[in-house]
């Protein structure tokens, strides 16, 4: 360990899963392109357009930021793979982008439960909205949602890094913290213990997320007004947050207790959802849900036609 540059990781995960490469090649760029470009479109949207800069969209931009972090994480790597003839990273490599990978999912968990409190807000405390999400609260919640992700991957890293390995082959497309942690021929309670920590925190945010969606859904039954708010904001957020949950805790469960000398091929594609799904679909289910959006970009595609309406 003493020199860890030479070190060097072997992906097998791309060898088991893809038969013809060129083919995924330009599959997978286009994806990533479209992934990229309909972010962008979202956040260029409501940076551009004044009237949009409310508490929600900015939150929104930021799961879109968070978006493009984690299909970059991924997709140059995975490109680059389908172009050679070994799928190979560096230690080093691996460490980053296990932090990466980190970054984004605790980032998007936050997010998510910043997006649920303030929609709680909003529905159930409608007269005090302005004067509880304000401006200064705006950063600070973001502020929460991206230090508190990045302070938790450092943590990660840091107990990943004291521990030499005995291999040097990972069954996935990409580096993760548990699969790194089995490499070891040391002790990794500690790792197990704070891995353990870790997935506690995450789902207390999603119980709280659940328990603010409980008082949500109380307020909307009485008020016709709310459930029409609750359809064009809430319902996009759940369909998010349930996709990720889902996707994240098969990811987590699989490589913890999963069986490991079958199913590679099924692991690999359904671990690579929270990576694929989540930034392509918070952009199409809020900008196809949210009618400022949606009027402001089909204005920007054709302000011609808006123009003689």
């Amino acid at each position: 360990m003493g020199n860890s540059t030479e070190i060097l990781i072997f992906l097998q995960g791309l060898n088991e899963t893809v038969s013809s490469k060129r083919t995924y090649f330009i599959l997978i760029l286009l994806v990533y392109i479209f992934t990229v470009l309909a972010n962008l479109t979202v956040i260029g949207t409501v940076i551009l357009e004044k009237t949009l800069h409310e508490p929600m969209l900015v939150f929104l931009c930021n799961l879109c930021i968070n978006g493009i972090l984690g299909a970059s994480i991924f997709y140059p790597k995975i490109l680059a793979d389908l172009l050679s003839d070994l799928s190979v990273t560096s230690y080093k490599a691996c460490l980053g982008q296990i932090f990466l990978i980190y970054c984004y999912v605790y980032c998007e968990y936050g997010t998510l439960a910043v997006m649920a409190y303030d929609r709680y807000i909003a529905i159930c405390k409608p007269l005090n909205y302005h004067s509880i999400i304000t401006p200064q609260k705006v950063i600070k919640l973001l502020l929460f949602a991206w230090l508190s992700s990045i302070c938790e991957s450092v943590v990660v890293v840091g107990l990943i890094a004291r521990l030499p390995l005995c291999g040097f082959n990972i069954d996935k497309l990409y580096c993760t913290a548990w699969d790194v942690v089995k490499l070891s021929c040391v002790d990794t309670s500690i790792n197990n213990i704070c891995g353990y920590i870790l997935m506690a925190l995450q789902l207390s945010l999603a119980v709280l997320v659940v328990i603010s969606y409980i008082y949500i859904i109380r307020a909307c039954v009485r008020s016709p007004k709310e459930r029409s708010k609750f359809m064009q904001t809430c319902l996009p957020h759940s369909i998010a947050l349930s996709n990720f949950l889902i996707a994240h805790g098969f990811d987590i469960m699989y490589a913890r207790y999963g069986p490991t000398d079958r199913l590679h091929a099924l692991r690999n594609v359904m671990s690579l959802d929270y990576l694929i799904v989540p930034p392509i679909l918070n952009p199409l289910v809020y900008g196809l849900k949210l009618n400022q959006i949606r009027r402001r970009i089909f204005r920007m595609i054709s302000p011609k036609t808006h123009a003689l309406k």
